[in-house]
């Protein structure tokens, strides 16, 4: 079954930074495309990068275009995120996923009912 543990979020400052990691387990994680996910209180989970299965391909929302940065190590079995110039806005639980990235609707926002704990990210002065 597919795992994934999301870590390194916290509380920071505005314009601050923090990495977060999604570290898969059970699986080749090679097999993916991935997406990082995010859902602030009271509003609908939004997807903010994708990665594709190699790392040779990328893709942002428009509202963190940049200021993330994602990247993988597959050997390692983790998704990284890297998150820039935080905004309050940004406070959400971030969540990672497997998805397709080129998809319009995201299926994973439609159909996957695996989510994990999540990170909390919470940016505040």
């Amino acid at each position: 079954q597919l795992r994934f543990v999301e870590s390194g979020g916290g509380l920071v400052q505005p314009g601050g930074s923090l990495s977060l990691s999604c570290a898969a387990a059970g699986f080749p994680l090679d097999n993916y495309a991935i997406g990082w996910y995010r859902q602030a209180p009271g509003k609908e989970r939004e997807r903010v990068a994708c990665i594709s299965m190699r790392g040779d391909d990328t893709n942002y929302a428009d509202s963190v275009k940049g200021r993330f940065t994602v990247s993988r190590d597959n050997a390692k079995s983790t998704i990284y995120l890297r998150v820039n110039s935080l905004k309050p806005e940004d406070t959400a639980v971030y969540h990672c996923a497997p998805t397709a990235c080129s998809l319009v609707p995201d299926q994973t926002l439609l159909h996957y009912d695996l989510w994990g704990q999540g990170t909390q990210v919470t940016v505040s002065s």
